[in-house]
């Protein structure tokens, strides 16, 4: 047989077991939403806790939506909606497929209930597996498929910090499940570690699955610097606050400072001071400040003026993608069970916590690469349309799925926003 003939057939050997490996990751991630939303209650499913968080039903019917909407309404011609209306309810931003319930009334989604949600997604996932288990699957619909996988992902971790906003809302500040509790350690000073610069290239490549914002690769020229070789500490965040970091309007941004007075800032978000002991609510409940593991649920902004009183400055986002080459993409995600950053153990020469615990603000906008151009159709509004007003943060969290972060990843906020487990690592120049 000539090579000619034979590159056909290892196409389609190609085909069918990437097919098999998204079908298999496809339903793992059906079921992991599930069992997140496992220990809640349908009234816990209801409500939201402010404007930039969703219900976890809203969550568990959106993602459901995205397929029946990006693949099986697109692509499957047998396909029979669920429920018409669903569209109106569960489309999150995507113009182009019509009209939306506004996000900050989500919360008065008392309908379709919970049962109905869950019927919901049986149905799509039903009519899921039938359209796989026909065959002929083409490389367009395997794409959506992957991009579907990773946008559950992506909605799992906000379903996780969305609970959080939620229960510390409540009175009786309930936890979201039991989680190992480890004695509080004593962290080890930060050292730096020295990195050349240099004209290096950033962005995705190779063949795996990629966002179309961590693209094209492109080079880019970095000054010698150093960075930290891990997290800021809560106990070092006390020391911000001891000396004054929030009443000091010189180590602010003036919309930061702004932001501090309007806001009535003056620790992380969930930090809550009893009898001058400083707690902070978590998804295990109210805890006590652990000194040794990183901050968490800090603004852009008070991240910037942390760095400010340290000495030091936030690392761009392209820094940050030079010094982690060569790094394990693991970490303390989701399957550790944590659901809170755990401190970063003792220092071993190299960089600590890149992945997972917290996601670190850089001090990069979240703007295109050079020659960036979205992708066509509806799914093109899924990143392009954010580039302005927001900075980009890299490595991944607690509760990030894990698989679903890596080196280009390129995580991104509003500056104000910090109810996400945003942190920050410490870089200077050289």
């Amino acid at each position: 047989m000539s090579s000619d003939q034979a590159a056909p057939a290892s196409r389609v050997a190609s085909k069918k077991g990437r097919a098999g490996e998204l079908r298999s990751r496809l339903f793992e991630t059906r079921k992991l939403s599930r069992t997140l939303a496992e220990p809640l209650s349908d009234e816990d499913q209801v409500v939201q806790a402010m404007d930039d968080a969703s219900p976890t039903k809203w969550h568990l019917g959106h993602t459901t939506w995205f397929f029946e909407s990006f693949l099986l309404g697109e692509l499957n011609k047998s396909y029979r909606l669920f429920d018409k209306d669903f569209a109106y309810c569960f489309n999150s931003y995507y113009e182009s497929k019509g009209e939306r319930h506004p996000r900050p009334f989500r919360g008065l989604l008392t309908r379709p209930g919970a049962d109905a949600i869950r019927a919901y997604r049986a149905h799509v996932d039903d009519a899921l597996e039938k359209f796989l288990d026909d065959g002929g699957i083409d490389d367009a619909a395997l794409d959506i498929i992957e991009l579907g996988i990773n946008h559950e992902q992506q909605h799992q971790e906000l379903l996780l910090t969305d609970i959080l906003s939620l229960f510390a809302s409540q009175p009786l500040r309930p936890a979201y499940r039991k989680v190992k509790i480890a004695e509080a350690d004593k962290a080890c000073q930060a050292t730096f570690i020295a990195f050349d610069g240099g004209i290096v290239q950033a962005g995705h490549v190779g063949n795996g699955f990629s966002y179309d914002n961590e693209g094209p690769r492109h080079d880019v020229l970095l000054r010698p610097f150093r960075l930290a070789d891990r997290c800021v500490t809560k106990g070092e965040w006390l020391e911000f606050m001891a000396d004054g970091g929030y009443e000091t309007p010189s180590l602010w941004l003036s919309d930061g400072w702004t932001t501090v007075k309007e806001e009535g800032w003056r620790a992380p978000l969930y930090w809550e001071n009893h009898e001058g002991e400083w707690r902070q609510m978590t998804l295990g409940g109210m805890r006590p400040i652990d000194p040794a593991a990183p901050v968490a649920h800090v603004s852009y902004f008070e991240a910037d003026a942390f760095a400010r009183w340290a000495g030091k400055r936030l690392p761009t986002e392209f820094e940050w993608e030079c010094a982690s080459e060569g790094l394990s993409e693991e970490g303390c995600t989701l399957g550790s069970d944590a659901y809170r950053p755990s401190p970063a153990g003792k220092p071993d020469g190299s960089l600590l916590q890149m992945f997972g615990d917290v996601w670190e603000w850089t001090q990069s906008h979240y703007s295109p690469y050079p020659g960036y151009e979205p992708p066509q159709g509806a799914v093109g509004e899924y990143n392009g349309k954010f580039m302005c007003g927001q900075f980009v943060l890299k490595g991944a969290s607690c509760v990030t799925p894990d698989g679903h972060s890596r080196r280009t990843y390129r995580n991104f906020f509003y500056p104000h926003q910090r109810w996400q487990f945003m942190g920050l690592r410490l870089a200077e120049d050289q």
